[in-house]
């Protein structure tokens, strides 16, 4: 059995990520219309009729937009914590009490041979947590949204094989932008987002022999480029001694386009 993946849609506009192995199929977030949902699955042959069950982040538009839509239209049970449901309640239109399922903070649950552990993040959300995957000895770590990463959230991710891992905004470009400034004063708290500087520098504490990629993610439209986040964190990882394109290779996301499916 394999680990099988692919980021789906990653952004300020919408977040959504599938995983599989075997029957096994979880989609993770769905913060964009159900329509765009569906168009994103087609992009990687999937067929949103096969999936399993939805996994949610926390209660924030961007990742649960498409949430009520697609767990109604494909009658899919979804899985958050306590707080995360009080919060998102509203805004997903209604669901019926079998398909409402608690996945607590700090948890693992198993899913067709796929063991699902949550873990905390620092996030102006109700309750906001991501998850790791784990399956023979393969690990993928999913760490967006969150001001910074914290030791505990390293040891929980480090030596993953993949990391879809937040690379939200250049500084300098953040504090020059458009943004007013207490949104800037948000974004830069430690209930914000993780800058492409951070990103690398925690990515060099976690990252091991057995990491092969490595997804950027949920850049800014505003205040990041692609091709400027890949260099800024190439720097710090090649600066810091890891082989880039040898041993660990950098990807993009992208909000609109489904990175290929990559086995584990």
């Amino acid at each position: 059995m394999t680990l099988r993946f692919s980021v789906l849609a990653s952004g300020s506009t919408g977040n959504a990520f599938f995983i599989e192995s075997g029957d096994e199929r979880i989609l993770v977030d769905a913060g964009l219309s159900g329509k765009k949902m569906e168009g994103l699955m087609e992009q990687v042959d999937i067929d949103p009729a096969s999936l399993s069950r939805i996994l949610v982040t926390h209660e924030h538009s961007d990742h649960i937009k498409g949430l009520g839509i697609m767990a109604r239209r494909y009658n899919l049970p979804v899985y958050a914590n306590e707080k995360t449901w009080q919060a998102m309640e509203g805004q997903i239109g209604k669901l019926s009490l079998d398909q409402k399922f608690l996945f607590g903070m700090e948890e693992v649950q198993t899913f067709g041979g796929i063991d699902v552990e949550s873990f905390a993040v620092s996030h102006d959300a109700a309750d906001p947590m991501f998850y790791t995957f784990h399956q023979d000895g393969k690990k993928v770590a999913l760490v967006t949204d969150l001001g910074y990463v914290s030791e505990r959230i390293k040891k929980t991710v480090e030596g993953a094989d993949a990391y879809v891992f937040e690379s939200n905004h250049d500084v300098s470009m953040l504090r020059m932008g458009r943004y007013p400034w207490n949104v800037k004063r948000r974004i830069l708290g430690d209930s914000g987002h993780v800058s492409n500087e951070d990103a690398a520098l925690a990515l060099t504490d976690i990252i091991t022999d057995q990491t092969k990629r490595i997804y950027l993610a949920h850049l800014s439209l505003d205040n990041n480029m692609k091709d400027l986040a890949r260099m800024s964190v190439s720097n710090i990882l090649e600066e810091r001694g890891f082989e880039l394109g040898t041993k660990v290779a950098l990807y993009d996301t992208d909000p609109a386009e489904a990175t290929p499916i990559f086995e584990v």
